[in-house]
């Protein structure tokens, strides 16, 4: 069938695994949000939040009412949250946020990565200088006067509006997202994704062959079932 029919395949194999890997993700956030204030997002802000982003990469909604379903049963496993801090190859730092019903077998995954990539594990809280973390949330930009609305987002915690691929992106300190998030629910402003992400305060510029060996330990850590996020501090 040729080249270009393998490389359209390979592309529609990545996407659906990508896709496939946010699911997964996502539902985790919505069980550990069950587990920790209730099935009702009425009065769960962060089963709200979770929602938000389920719908935001596109997750069947059957897919999100079971996934609430299989939380509220107490047979369904508890995952507990835990961080992993270490360097990359040339010094880059990377954080793991990992999400598992296993320790053991969690641990034991990122040391390998970190071994196999080129790298070495830390010790917890010996990178929080080199990350801020601040509340991430992104809605569409369509029709949306930057100026405007930060004007009625600044007493929410708005540090930082923007645009950027077509959606407008407002950055908070991490005391402030659930005032953001409140707030946009109250101005009735459609959000396409919320988070509390870690962002460098400091970034390391590196040649393109040392990106690619950094690149690459970084899509290990992502394939990683227990792998919620990935932060480094590569430019």
């Amino acid at each position: 069938m040729g080249r270009a029919f393998e490389f359209r395949k390979a592309r529609k194999f990545k996407r659906w695994d990508k896709m496939s890997k946010a699911f997964t993700r996502i539902g985790k956030e919505i069980v550990m949000a069950v587990k920790e204030s209730g099935p009702s997002p009425d009065t769960n802000s962060r089963l709200r939040t979770a929602i938000q982003n389920a719908k935001g990469v596109n997750m069947p909604k059957d897919r999100i009412e079971a996934a609430i379903k299989r939380a509220s049963s107490k047979e369904e496993k508890d995952y507990e949250e835990v961080v992993y801090e270490g360097y990359a190859p040339h010094g880059i730092a990377i954080v793991i946020e990992c999400a598992t019903d296993n320790l053991n077998r969690t641990v034991a995954n990122v040391r390998m990565h970190f071994s196999k990539g080129g790298g070495s594990l830390g010790k917890t809280g010996s990178l929080d200088f080199m990350f801020d973390r601040k509340g991430i949330f992104k809605i569409p930009a369509e029709g949306v006067d930057l100026e405007e609305l930060e004007l009625e987002l600044i007493d929410f915690g708005a540090e930082e509006i923007y645009e950027h691929e077509g959606e407008i992106i407002i950055e908070t300190p991490f005391t402030e997202f659930g005032n953001m998030q409140k707030g946009l629910e109250e101005k009735g402003i459609e959000v396409v994704s919320a988070d509390v992400q870690r962002i460098p305060t400091t970034r390391t510029e590196l040649t393109e062959e040392q990106e690619e060996e950094v690149l690459s330990l970084v899509e290990r850590f992502e394939e990683d079932d227990d792998v919620q996020a990935v932060y480094h501090n590569m430019a």
